[in-house]
């Protein structure tokens, strides 16, 4: 009987599997995409049916159906195996819980968590009432299992240990803590809010306090950093916004989980929400790979709010988002302006202006003096500018400041240059196959690739020993070194073999033009070499030389003569 695993790859076809994330282009038997995993202009990412698997020349991702959700989702192996256990249809039959990993424990408390959380929501009228004020549907309720915790020092204690968990393990994920010998509930009289990982499961928590605030007491409260929860790397919502921002081509980020849900009830589903932590490069991540577009939205002009508009704007424009800001009047969030007055959000998402555009209106807005202005665009609005990766960009907004300013371009141009030589460089792109790569290089690779790939076939398309022969025969003693060499990336290469030539109906033509490319080039490296040789002999007047390097020359001419015409259908 086979296993989970092989059922499902039985099932699913890589194609359909990446095709429902990104988009496909057919390429030969395979099909190519531009990357998830960096950022590219031209499509380095392969996918072989034949293989089952995928492989990107760019950054050298690979694997299989499993191993891409994982990375695309951020999932560990099991939520991968649970995604698409679902969408194959494959029942996982699950295990004693006695016998299950500690981490899954672990997820299974936290699931008997939050159904308890959403229990006692159902049994408290009050708690039923805030949210209802708040104007959340009963349903949104339901869908994000929202929940409530009881005004209660040891409820979820209780009624964990009396399902079969441990206290070591309540603590573990966040739910209780020990203070003077005494353990009590974390989350005590708060609308709880679980936050879901990429696939979708409980992990953590997120606690509005329910009735008076106090210095004493915080508004909100999240669960701390667990073996199951880090912060850094999850954005509220992502697991159910993921689809709509890769089709919006656009990922909104607001601040708060009401503000997450009354956007999602209102059908802006492609928004994520920061949960008031500062935005960090891992979150910016798992955006990326799904649009390189961000509308941040939040109330600018409150207290506090600036810094965390600043600090996430800045690390989205570094790691080359486009990034636009819709600012909502005065003391506004987005739960209240959806509920209160939808057409005026729908006015302030349509007049979202890039952040530097946003910046520059406010800048100008409030300083009037010539030097407050210039020290504000300086110390303000330059960073951003400085951030951009594209030069053109740098280039529009400074010709931008130095017009809406009337400060001399050359000065604004005099500063960023300053700034920029403070900023370490950017790591360049990977490079992409054979983009900077000499085609003799990009030649000796695919055959290569394709002497390991035939000879792994029950039944070789072309001649593999006459292929080797041949490409002893251009190469000498160098053909010995590629081959060992290629031993540490055979797999690469023998995927780049299959990317360029699976399904091809003329495999040994094409290997035939492939040796012919690699001895023309090789003949004229070699003529290269010997007119040097010719110039420095007719310098020298060395006359016996010169006509040795003479012959070569024409020899070597000749041999390149009786290539042209040999090749089929190879273009340079």
């Amino acid at each position: 009987m086979p296993s989970p695993v092989e059922s499902i790859k039985e099932r699913l076809s890589i194609a359909d599997v990446v095709g429902s994330y990104i988009k496909l282009e057919k390429a030969g038997a395979n099909f190519k995409a531009k990357c998830p995993f960096h950022n590219e202009k031209t499509p380095s990412f392969f996918i072989s049916p034949v293989r089952n698997s995928y492989y990107c020349f760019g950054c050298g991702a690979k694997g299989d159906i499993f191993s891409f959700v994982q990375a695309f989702e951020g999932s560990d192996f099991v939520g991968a195996l649970r995604t698409l256990a679902a969408r194959a249809g494959v029942e996982l039959v699950r295990e004693d819980p006695r016998v299950r990993s500690e981490r899954e424990r672990l997820f299974s408390l936290l699931e008997i968590a939050t159904t308890f959380f959403e229990e006692k929501l159902q049994a408290d009228s009050v708690a039923r009432e805030y949210l209802a004020k708040r104007g959340l549907s009963a349903e949104s309720i339901r869908s994000w299992r929202v929940g409530f915790a009881p005004d209660a020092w040891d409820s979820c204690l209780t009624y964990c240990t009396q399902k079969g968990y441990t206290r070591s393990e309540l603590e573990k994920v966040g739910l209780i803590k020990s203070e003077n010998g005494k353990t009590f509930d974390r989350f005590r009289s708060r609308i709880m809010f679980p936050i879901f990982d990429a696939s979708g499961r409980p992990i953590a928590f997120s606690g509005r306090i329910l009735g008076k605030e106090s210095d004493h007491i915080p508004k909100y409260l999240n669960s701390p950093e667990t073996t199951l929860f880090s912060k850094s790397r999850i954005l509220y919502g992502f697991d159910r916004a993921k689809l709509e921002i890769r089709r919006k081509d656009f990922a909104m980020l607001v601040e708060g989980q009401m503000d997450l849900l009354m956007c999602h009830q209102a059908g802006f589903i492609n928004a994520v929400a920061s949960s008031g932590t500062a935005f960090t490069p891992e979150q910016l991540t798992l955006l990326k790979r799904l649009s390189k577009r961000l509308l941040m939205v939040y109330d600018a002009d409150k207290a506090g709010v600036q810094a965390s508009l600043r600090s996430y704007s800045l690390v989205a424009l570094a790691g080359g988002m486009e990034v636009k800001v819709a600012a909502l009047p005065l003391g506004s969030d987005p739960a209240e302006m959806i509920l209160n007055n939808l057409p005026e959000w729908k006015k302030c998402l349509k007049n979202s202006m890039h952040i530097i555009d946003f910046y520059l209106a406010q800048i100008v807005r409030e300083h009037t003096d010539e030097r407050s202005l210039a020290r504000a665009v300086h110390d303000r609005l330059l960073p951003f500018v400085v951030a951009l990766e594209s030069s053109i960009e740098r280039d529009r907004f400074v010709l931008q400041i130095a017009t809406q300013t009337s400060i001399h371009e050359k000065a604004i141009r005099e500063d960023l240059q300053t700034l920029l030589n403070k900023t370490p460089s950017r790591s360049e792109e990977q490079v992409q196959v054979g983009q900077l790569s000499p085609r003799q290089h990009l030649v000796e690779r695919l055959l290569i690739g394709l002497v390991l790939w035939q000879e792994k076939l029950p039944k070789p398309l072309v001649d593999v020993v006459a292929l080797r022969a041949d490409i002893k025969r251009v190469l000498a003693n160098r053909a010995d070194d590629l081959f060992g060499e290629a031993k540490a990336i055979a797999d690469e290469l023998v995927y780049q073999a299959e990317a360029y030539y699976e399904g091809n109906t003329t495999l040994t033509n094409a290997c035939a033009d492939l040796v012919a490319v690699l001895e023309e080039d090789t003949l004229k490296d070699s003529l290269t070499e010997a007119m040097k040789k010719l110039t420095e002999a007719e310098k020298k007047k060395d006359e016996k030389l010169k006509r040795e390097l003479l012959g070569l020359c024409q020899e070597i001419t000749g041999r390149l003569n009786s290539l042209k015409g040999k090749r089929h259908d190879l273009r340079s």
